[in-house]
């Protein structure tokens, strides 16, 4: 058989096929339109080669047909519809126009596919069938329903599981920081606990030498104040006791910092134990001390508070986490108020910035897993979702309230003593 001759019958077959059937380009551009779709538009479509899909058929969902070409052409995998989905893509009789004074819109299911063609180019055939009478077909129906149940049943299934498993790599992140952050603690402070001995011996020792030299002056002779002289003297024993007290001091802040990232991590201790928040939010700050200090002034109003049984290294991680957000949220340089009090059988943690706010459209979704208002590679969206899990795991309610502009408010509740309730996150 000549390839002229399989040309003409694959074209035959096509143009006699009981179904529908576009050739369109990489711009929806129709270049081919079988006659089964002549046959069953009211309209005239003898000039619809080289017109837009949309253009040649008015009734198009326009948004969802953009929707299965964009589809197509970035994942070239085929694109199905149903008739239960969209009644229909364009508009078609059930029957040849000169057969019926009414015609019934056809009910259609749809296959939209990619055709290799030349190097670098493609084009798309779009198959239409007719599915009245599969529609018409009760058990076919309840099938269709029991079906897209499952499937949306299983989606949120693989949502949700997707989630967990996000969070859980999210925890155990945040484990494994925290046994570092015990480890590097143990490993810095054996050194430094040597220079901060060894610096307050040198300290006594500098003192005596300076005592000498006082009483060697006393004393006279011109070699040693020629020497004086030569080696400037009077400013070396003035500007000494300042290096030797800021060299004190920043001992002491290495000690502080170690001690702040031993508190942080409790070594990953999962129990609820009797905690001290406001030691806690001390040490989160001394970590988070460099993520904030040239954002924001941190302004601490503490209440008094009684002992909170808890997990001291979650709760360190939500204030942190809160800390953050409050930071990388003000533009040029603001302030953050941390409040905490008493009430009742609870205690509530506030973290106020003077940020941009969160806009009312997405206060119902900053809780959700992978949500996030940061430009992408900036943030997981996982921050407030796992910090949600661990205020809900320790019986208390995270809530929020923002104005744009003007900034936001996070509030912690929880309970003082650990019992069966449980709570949950809140928009106010």
């Amino acid at each position: 058989m000549s390839s002229t001759v399989l040309q003409q019958q694959m074209v035959a077959a096509v143009e006699q096929i009981p179904a529908g059937f576009l050739l369109l380009d990489g711009s929806q551009r129709v270049l081919y339109c079988n006659p089964f779709i002549h046959q069953r538009c009211s309209r005239d479509l003898s000039g619809i080669v080289g017109m837009h899909l949309v253009e040649a058929f008015p009734e198009v969902d326009t948004p969802r047909w953009h929707g299965l070409f964009d589809q197509i052409r970035q994942g070239g995998q085929p694109v199905q519809t149903i008739w239960h989905d969209q009644p229909y893509l364009i508009l078609l009789s059930t029957q040849p126009d000169d057969d019926e004074p009414t015609p019934l819109p056809m009910l259609q299911a749809t296959l939209l596919y990619r055709i290799e063609s030349d190097p670098g180019e493609a084009i798309y055939g779009l198959a239409i069938f007719d599915s009245s009478r599969a529609a018409a077909n009760p058990a076919l129906q309840h099938a269709l329903i029991a079906l897209r149940s499952k499937h949306g049943e299983l989606h949120e299934l693989s949502i949700k599981l997707q989630a967990a498993n996000r969070q859980l790599l999210q925890s155990e992140k945040m484990a494994a920081i925290g046994q570092l952050a015990a480890g590097v603690a143990h490993e810095i402070n054996n050194p430094v606990g040597f220079v901060a001995s060894n610096l307050k011996t040198l300290v006594g020792y500098v003192q005596q030498l300076l005592q000498l030299v006082d009483q060697m002056s006393e004393w006279g002779g011109l070699e040693l104040e020629r020497l004086k002289s030569q080696f400037d003297y009077d400013f070396i024993r003035d500007d000494i006791n300042g290096l030797l007290s800021e060299s004190a001091d920043g001992v002491e802040r290495v000690k502080r910092i170690i001690s702040s990232l031993r508190d942080f991590s409790h070594s990953g201790d999962e129990r609820f134990v009797p905690a001290d928040l406001h030691d806690g939010i001390r040490s989160t700050l001394n970590v988070v001390n460099n993520e904030i200090k040239y954002k924001a002034e941190v302004v601490c109003d503490f209440g008094d508070l009684p002992l909170v049984e808890c997990i001291p290294a979650q709760i360190n991680q939500v204030v942190m986490n809160l800390l953050v957000n409050a930071a990388q949220s003000i533009e040029s340089f603001g302030h953050i108020v941390i409040h905490t009090e008493r009430i009742g059988d609870e205690v509530l943690i506030e973290v106020s910035d003077s940020g941009c706010g969160i806009p009312e459209s997405q206060l119902m979704q900053i809780f959700d897993p992978f949500f996030t208002t940061k430009p992408v590679g900036k943030g997981t969206g996982l921050g407030l979702a796992l910090s949600f899990s661990i205020v809900e795991k320790h019986g208390g309610s995270l809530t929020v309230t923002s104005e744009v502009g003007q900034g936001s408010t996070f509030r912690i509740r929880l309970p003082i003593h650990q019992g069966e309730t449980r709570g949950g996150a809140h928009h106010d």
